[in-house]
């Protein structure tokens, strides 16, 4: 008897494997990967499910099954991830973009006009940029800035300037890359209103409690700090140097650390710091203003 070669065939198989191998979602992830691959969205799947696939799609979709299986991040598999209204080219060179970088994103869009008003054109710096989702996306979004990324990885960046070329830029923004060490590199002139920036704060002591897909296949140097003081004292530091009077500094880090952080921000030179929580009351944010 001949296998079925239809859609519904190939989810229920797909799922019985990864469900195997100890994947959470394997339902929902089988269903990601053939929606992606057959350019349909997931919810469609649902309508069409004696529609048989191809030879060739058959070949591929297994492929991209095993991959999942071996604990391969879906979206290292399709190449992309959805983040605020954008799709984002991602590989193994950048994170994956992070619903809380998403948060952080959001939060900045809705309350920026508290800092700089309807009309100013303002200098944004997208630090330790990865994919460059957070700098890329408030191109789009707002108005009335410029926007600089930076990352100590040029593969990064590669991704990053990819994602500038892809993404609906409808107003033909200009966006500026920095290859840089935090800010080794930039122009002793270059100064910004604002720095947004989701750096690496996980201490290498934490590696272990991380999940498989995390730990096998996302960039250690994006994720791990050996010195989590020492780094984020020169990130301050720094930092505070480059920003402009009644600037802002905007940081994702690590929220068993940050009421330390915010200590330290202040001896550091920035007087005005609050700790924003995010989706899961969790303290994900630390805003820091220059008067």
């Amino acid at each position: 008897m001949t296998e079925p070669n239809h859609i519904l065939h190939f989810l229920k198989r797909s799922t019985e494997f990864l469900e195997k191998k100890g994947i959470p979602n394997p339902r929902v992830d089988a269903e990601w990967i053939l929606s992606d691959l057959l350019n349909l969205p997931r919810i469609k799947l649902y309508a069409q499910f004696e529609t048989p696939l191809t030879e060739n799609e058959t070949k591929v979709y297994r492929e991209r099954i095993v991959d999942r299986g071996k604990h391969k991040p879906v979206a290292y598999i399709t190449g992309k991830k959805g983040f605020h209204k954008f799709d984002f080219y991602v590989n193994e060179h950048v994170l994956i973009p992070r619903p809380e970088t998403e948060e952080l994103v959001e939060w900045f869009y809705k309350n920026h006009k508290g800092f700089f008003g309807d009309e100013a054109q303002i200098k944004v710096l997208d630090l330790c940029t990865g994919s460059g989702c957070i700098g890329l996306s408030l191109s789009r979004l707002l108005p009335n800035v410029d926007v600089w990324l930076s990352d100590l990885s040029d593969e990064a960046l590669t991704v990053a300037k990819r994602n500038h070329l892809t993404i609906p830029n409808p107003k033909k923004r200009d966006v500026f890359f920095l290859q840089s060490d935090l800010f080794q590199n930039f122009p002793a002139e270059l100064t910004f209103d604002v720095i947004l920036s989701n750096p690496p704060y996980i201490p290498i002591s934490e590696k272990d409690s991380l999940m498989e897909d995390v730990l096998s296949y996302e960039p250690h140097l994006a994720l791990f700090v050996e010195d989590f003081f020492g780094f984020h004292q020169t990130l301050l530091s720094e930092a505070f140097k480059k920003i402009n009077p009644k600037g802002i500094l905007l940081l994702e880090t690590h929220p068993e650390y940050i009421e330390e952080l915010k200590q330290m921000a202040s001896t550091l030179g920035f007087p005005d710091a609050e700790i924003l929580l995010d989706s899961s009351a969790k303290k994900r944010f630390l805003l820091l203003r220059k008067n």
